[in-house]
C-alpha cells in the first residue's frame, strides 16, 4: 500500500495503543504496529500493470490519441461485467461436548452479524480501550468484510435452548478490486490457544481471495508479528514502510 496506507491511524475499532509518530521513530514505550503484506500480493502485483496512465481515458474524450502528427485509434477498455460477491458463509469449525453434557459449536460466519454491545464486551475482555458505540457501528457498516466466531452452547436438559456468544472477530476494508486491509483481529482470552485465531484469519484470507482480491495487508504489534508471519504475511516487503499521519496539537 504505497499510498493507501498513509492515512491509517489505528488498528482496532475499540481503540489501540498508537505510536506518537511514524512507527520507525516512535518514542513511546508501546510497541509500534508493523506493516505486513500477504505474499500472494508480492507474486501477483509485479505482473499486473496498466499500459496507460490512470485518467488517460478522461483526457481522450474524442477517442483518439495523437502522437508525432499521426492519429491512432484508441479503443476504450471493455466494461467489466458485474460479478456478485459470494454469499455469506456459515461454517462450524469445532463441535465438542462440555463436562455438563451440553454441546458447544464454534461457528465461523462472514455475514457480518455483530452486535456492537457484544463487540464492546469482547474488546473489554482483551483489554482494548473503549470507543464510542456510534463509531464502532460505523466501522462495521463501512467494512468490506466482517467475519465472526460465535460459541453456541446447546443445553442437554432443555431442548431448543441455546446460548450464543461472540468470541472472535476480524474485519477488512477494501477498494473492492485490488487491495484489502485486515483490522481488529481479536479472540476471547478464554478461547485463545486453541487455533481459533489462525482458523479465523485463514477463512478471512480465503474469502478475500475468492473475491479476487490478492493484495492483503494488515498492521500488527511486535508481539504478534510472528503469528502473522506463520500465516504467510511479510513484514515491510521490498522495503515498503507503513506511514502514519497524526494531527499535532
Amino acid at each position: 500500500m504505497a499510498s493507501a496506507f498513509a492515512a491509517a491511524p489505528s488498528s482496532c475499532v475499540c481503540g489501540i495503543r498508537i505510536p506518537t509518530a511514524c512507527r520507525f521513530e516512535a518514542q513511546s514505550t508501546v510497541p509500534a504496529p508493523r506493516f505486513l503484506r500477504n505474499r500472494v500480493a508480492a507474486k501477483t502485483r509485479s505482473s499486473a500493470a496498466w499500459s496507460l496512465k490512470a485518467g488517460l481515458w478522461d483526457s481522450l474524450r474524442s477517442g483518439f490519441l495523437k502522437n508525432n502528427n499521426s492519429t491512432e485509434t484508441v479503443e476504450p477498455p471493455p466494461i467489466p461485467l458485474e460479478v456478485e460477491d459470494p454469499l455469506p458463509e456459515d461454517l462450524v469449525l469445532l463441535e465438542r461436548t462440555l463436562p455438563d453434557g451440553s454441546t458447544e459449536q464454534i461457528l465461523f460466519s462472514s455475514a457480518g452479524d455483530v452486535d456492537v454491545y457484544d463487540l464492546q464486551a469482547l474488546c473489554d475482555k482483551v483489554g482494548w480501550p473503549r470507543r464510542p458505540l456510534s463509531k464502532i457501528a460505523a466501522s462495521l457498516r463501512n467494512s468490506y468484510l466482517v467475519a465472526t466466531l460465535h460459541s453456541i452452547i446447546k443445553s442437554s436438559e432443555t431442548e431448543g435452548e441455546e446460548k450464543k456468544q461472540l468470541i472472535g472477530m476480524a474485519r477488512a476494508t477494501s477498494d473492492h478490486a485490488f487491495n484489502a486491509t485486515i483490522w481488529d483481529v481479536l479472540v476471547d482470552p478464554s478461547y485463545q490457544g486453541q487455533g481459533l485465531g489462525k482458523a479465523l484469519m485463514e477463512k478471512v484470507i480465503r474469502t478475500l481471495l475468492q473475491r479476487d482480491i490478492n493484495n492483503i495487508t494488515l498492521f500488527a504489534d511486535n508481539k504478534v508479528v510472528d503469528f502473522y508471519k506463520n500465516l504467510g504475511f511479510e513484514a515491510d516487503p521490498q522495503g515498503i514502510k507503513g506511514m502514519f499521519w497524526y494531527p499535532r496539537f
